[in-house]
């Protein structure tokens, strides 16, 4: 609650560190890091609660694009309480120095969403999917930070249309296909950067 009226910053971690009970030595010994630790391990949180809400929906979609699509729902859904502390957290995410930091956020975020969807396999398509999902949320995310207008509509509809997008990569000609390939590359490279730093 502190983020929107002092960014990420150590004033608003001693601020809601002292909420919660907690000294200042709790918040340089959980966050040797400083904010950008709080900002990854909110993520982190956000992932867990995403998880466990589409765990408990009581009418899963059967398919794996459409597990994908509530996921990414739920995930806006429950953060928009805080949109502003998640707004602030992209712009610290997307400093230079801090591209490691939010390439791992990004990943565990996408991983989790494969693994809850039931794709557990670790053939070539691992950092592939992977690599797509993270295009689509990245883009349905920063749409969600801009959108005004109240509608959930406006998001999902977003959201629909870049799932569409993926499916017809396939049948794109061949330039655009080699457009899609490089970045899909490059992000391949990426996560497995990040997978391997994981394990």
């Amino acid at each position: 609650m502190h983020v929107p009226f002092d960014g990420w910053s150590d004033a608003a971690l001693r601020a809601g560190a002292s909420d919660a009970g907690c000294s200042d030595d709790d918040v340089t010994r959980l966050f040797p890091g400083g904010a950008l630790d709080a900002i990854v391990m909110h993520s982190a949180m956000a992932d867990s609660a995403m998880v466990a809400a589409f765990g408990s929906m009581p009418d899963q979609p059967d398919r794996v694009h459409l597990m994908i699509r509530a996921m990414i729902l739920i995930r806006l859904e429950q953060a928009a309480p805080h949109k502003e502390a998640v707004r602030r957290g992209l712009t610290v995410l997307a400093v230079p120095n801090n591209a490691l930091a939010s390439a791992k956020a990004l990943y565990a975020t996408v991983d989790a969403m494969w693994r809850a969807a039931g794709q557990l396999d670790t053939d070539i398509s691992f950092y592939t999917k992977r690599a797509t999902l993270a295009a689509v949320y990245s883009a349905t995310l920063l749409a969600w930070i801009s959108d005004t207008s109240g509608d959930p509509a406006v998001i999902e509809g977003f959201l629909d249309r870049r799932l569409r997008d993926v499916a017809q990569i396939p049948k794109a000609t061949a330039p655009i296909r080699s457009v899609v390939n490089t970045g899909q590359r490059i992000a391949e490279g990426m996560f497995q950067i990040v997978g391997r730093a994981r394990r």
